[in-house]
């Protein structure tokens, strides 16, 4: 919303309280009210009853604050996330919230999405300056002013929204049982969007016993097919590559439940809960020995009704996704650049930094996949 219209909601709901408590008795009119859970809880009314967020058409670049091409085509990407953008918009964490602790890095990502969906802001480009600086203080490893990796920067950042909004106090902690236990622990928006879970099926060659061990995971790292460059690889086949049947040796092979004993065995990898958005990294880097490569391989992909049924449980039928946004990276590994692709109502736009043109780029390196239709019984 306009920031105008924001400041004048803001300062009707803290007069608000202020009459409330006042006359009720509950504290004294020199406290900060905003800070307090009736603030909160008025302003999130507020917000609901004041119809629909009004919001610009979002084609809003991000300034380069030094190297940050990373940043700005992940955050141009959970930007398009749009029940991520409302819920931040909304300021709905502030409700959901355990800690009492100030959502810092929160607040701050959520300014910049202000930023870039104000309703006739009349801003081209927005700094991100502030956020980033809050994100290295609970990031230290992307300090300093080089190119970092963009799938990287998209895991830490969600795992610190995530911590800072977890409607679960902090504690240390088959499927369904694994899958109540991070529930436990871990519970956020955040979890609520990008979380999925992973089964690990491990099948003895001695005695055929299955043994299943199930993770957690916000993003699939999928390998990508040595293929000749001239020749266009699909989605299909990196997951096709990504869960097939994998043979262990005696010797990298997990103990055997019935066998009690190390056995060659076959492992698969397969999806037992889908998220409500699937972000796909295609792992185009590879590290040997002393140095990383690039894969340049190009790989196409659906924009709508990618299928993920035949990767999850058996028999669950189709499971479809439709493609929102794309993190792209052209270049090398010393001399490469982050770009983005996000669907808009009249088409793609395509977010370099502040620049903002109708584009589509071939360079995937992560793509943001929404969920449209499953039919799958949670077990």
């Amino acid at each position: 919303m306009p920031r105008a219209e924001s400041t004048a909601m803001d300062n009707s709901c803290q007069a608000l309280c202020r009459t409330l408590v006042t006359q009720n008795g509950l504290q004294p009119e020199n406290v900060d009210i905003s800070q307090s859970v009736l603030y909160t809880s008025i302003m999130g009314l507020l917000l609901v009853t004041d119809n629909k967020l009004k919001l610009g058409n979002g084609q809003v670049g991000l300034r380069n604050v030094g190297n940050t091409c990373f940043l700005n085509a992940i955050v141009q990407c959970l930007s398009h996330t749009r029940s991520l953008r409302d819920y931040c918009l909304m300021r709905t964490y502030l409700q959901d919230k355990h800690s009492n602790q100030e959502p810092v890095l929160m607040n701050e990502f959520s300014k910049v999405l202000a930023g870039l969906w104000e309703c006739d802001g009349g801003e081209t480009t927005v700094n991100p300056g502030k956020f980033y600086h809050v994100f290295k203080e609970s990031a230290p490893y992307f300090s300093g002013y080089s190119q970092q990796d963009a799938q990287e920067f998209l895991r830490f950042l969600l795992d610190r929204l995530h911590t800072e909004i977890n409607r679960r106090p902090s504690k240390r902690p088959e499927a369904f049982a694994m899958w109540q236990r991070h529930l436990d622990r871990d519970v956020s928006k955040i979890v609520d969007l990008f979380s999925g879970q992973l089964r690990s099926s491990l099948h003895c060659s001695v005695c055929s016993h299955y043994s299943n061990t199930f993770d957690v995971f916000c993003d699939l790292s999928l390998p990508i097919p040595k293929s000749d460059y001239r020749r266009t690889v699909t989605l299909r086949e990196c997951l096709d590559l990504f869960s097939q049947e994998e043979k262990l040796d005696q010797e990298n092979s997990p103990m055997c439940e019935r066998c009690n004993r190390r056995t060659e065995s076959t492992k698969r990898l397969t999806i037992q809960r889908f998220p409500r958005i699937l972000v796909i990294h295609l792992n185009r880097f590879a590290m040997s020995r002393y140095s990383i490569s690039k894969s340049t391989v190009p790989v196409s992909f659906p924009l709508n009704g990618l299928d993920l049924g035949p990767f999850g449980p058996v028999d669950c039928g189709p499971v479809l996704y439709d493609l929102y946004a794309v993190c792209n990276h052209s270049g090398t590994v010393n001399m490469g650049h982050y770009t983005a692709a996000c669907r808009e109502e009249e088409g793609w736009c395509y977010y370099n930094d502040s620049w903002c043109v109708q584009f589509f780029s071939n360079q995937a390196y992560v793509l943001f996949y929404e969920l449209k239709s499953c039919n799958i019984t949670r077990k």
